[in-house]
């Protein structure tokens, strides 16, 4: 035989094998309970939704099965060895529900809570749908953990938005305007931090104290370039508000252009720790750690030192500030530096502990400004404060709302608090007219 020959026997022996592991995957031999799509011998480009119900090893005859989709509503009964099977009319996304009243007696769902799974036949011709029968195996934690957790994750999501909110809050509180680029310049330490760490294999320490000075530089450059021309022309601030969401807009398709929109991994290998009911990460605790030493810092420089001082003194009254020979274009430029830098750090800190992507700061913008809200504009502490009150909201509401409402929660809360409380829970009362 010649080599060609041979070739293609071994293609032949290869392509058999496959097509044999293959079969044995679609069909394993089960000994637990589940249901599986049977093979059916389907007319060439009909669409077909189906499976086996079994229980215990043995089908289970009887059970109804409600198809829903687009112009279709069907009812599918299981056979003798617990096979059902329905042609579906077009390609589309079909619910199927399941009958628990057709259920055997003493027989239930494994999840009693799901009566109700998607069969997806846009792609192939033919889709399983899963409903496992038998004993409950879900594992139930007690409210008491259930609260411990829940508190944990909020002191950690707290605690990430403080060292972004502090950012706006001395921005406002130096130049009167409410940046929504903001959320980008969380993206940008996110994803930078990804790219020295992971694309430039740097060490985690030297990655995140390059991006904490670009994020620095691109809070000067910001100034520099559109910020101080614009306050120099005395454009208003409903103006320069304007021009902040376009910023936003662009800077977020740059990041779009330059990283693609796929999520980066950040975290690399998780070490699992485990604190009584909390499960968590060596990385979320130095997370925490490190945002609760910049929050000192940041409070220590406000307070302690003469930059800081005179940081809060231009916040408090500009002009008196100035009149009192302070430099209050030096201090702003400085505050949009230290501004850019605690922003890239919590970016980073973020895309450590949730992966970066181009979308990282727009999805937590809305809950920066209701933390700085909250506190009271202005203020760093009350960003602090409200940022904490924020974070505990949104985990602790997971509790009773469905989880795609926590961040909903957040925002109830704010309008609430500002209500009783139009300044803020730090804010200070100021008189208009």
């Amino acid at each position: 035989m010649t080599r060609i020959g041979l070739l293609f026997a071994a293609a032949a022996v290869l392509f058999t094998a496959l097509i044999s592991g293959t079969s044995a995957f679609a069909s394993p031999a089960s000994n637990h309970h589940q249901a599986t799509l049977h093979s059916v011998d389907a007319v060439p480009g009909q669409l077909i939704v189906g499976g086996t119900v079994k229980n215990d090893g043995k089908g289970v005859a009887g059970i109804k099965l409600h198809v829903t989709g687009p112009n279709f509503d069907k009812v599918a009964t299981t056979d003798a060895d617990g096979k059902w099977q329905i042609v579906v009319p077009t390609k589309a996304k079909y619910k199927v529900a399941i009958d628990l009243t057709s259920l055997p007696k003493g027989v239930g769902l494994r999840d009693p809570s799901v009566t109700e799974r998607e069969a997806d036949v846009t792609v192939t011709d033919t889709a399983g749908v899963l409903f496992p029968l038998g004993k409950d195996t879900r594992v139930i934690q007690p409210f008491g953990d259930q609260l411990i957790v829940r508190l944990f994750a909020g002191l950690n999501l707290g605690l990430l938005l403080a060292v972004a909110a502090i950012g706006i809050s001395l921005i406002f509180g130096t130049t009167g305007l409410n940046n929504f680029a903001h959320g980008e310049m969380v993206s940008f330490g996110a994803l930078f931090g990804w790219l020295f760490a992971v694309v430039f294999n740097l060490p985690l320490v030297i990655a995140g104290i390059i991006t904490i000075i670009a994020s620095a530089a691109f809070g000067y450059l910001q100034d520099a370039v559109l910020w101080k021309p614009l306050r120099k022309r005395r454009v208003g601030l409903n103006q320069m508000m304007i021009v902040s969401i376009g910023l936003s807009i662009v800077v977020r398709y740059v990041l779009l252009i330059f990283f693609s929109g796929d999520t980066k991994v950040l975290s690399g290998v998780f070490q699992a720790v485990k604190i009584g009911p909390i499960d968590t990460t060596v990385t979320s605790l130095w997370s925490m750690g490190l945002a609760v030493v910049t929050l000192a810092a940041v409070a220590l420089f406000l307070t302690r030192t003469r930059l800081g001082k005179a940081t809060r003194a231009v916040s408090d009254n500009s002009s008196l500030a100035a009149a009192s020979g302070i430099d209050v274009e030096g201090i702003i430029r400085i505050v949009w530096v230290v501004a850019g830098g605690l922003t890239g750090l919590s970016g980073l800190l973020y895309g450590l502990q949730f992966q970066a992507s181009w979308l990282t700061g727009s999805q937590i913008l809305l809950l920066l400004f209701a933390a700085v809200t909250l506190g009271g504009l202005g203020t760093a502490l009350g960003a602090t404060v409200g940022a904490l009150i924020i974070g505990f909201v949104v985990e602790l509401s997971s509790l009773i709302l469905p989880v795609d409402l926590k961040y909903a929660a957040a925002l109830i809360i704010l309008i609430v608090v500002l209500l009783v409380r139009p300044q803020g829970v730090l804010g200070k009362k100021q008189r208009i007219g």
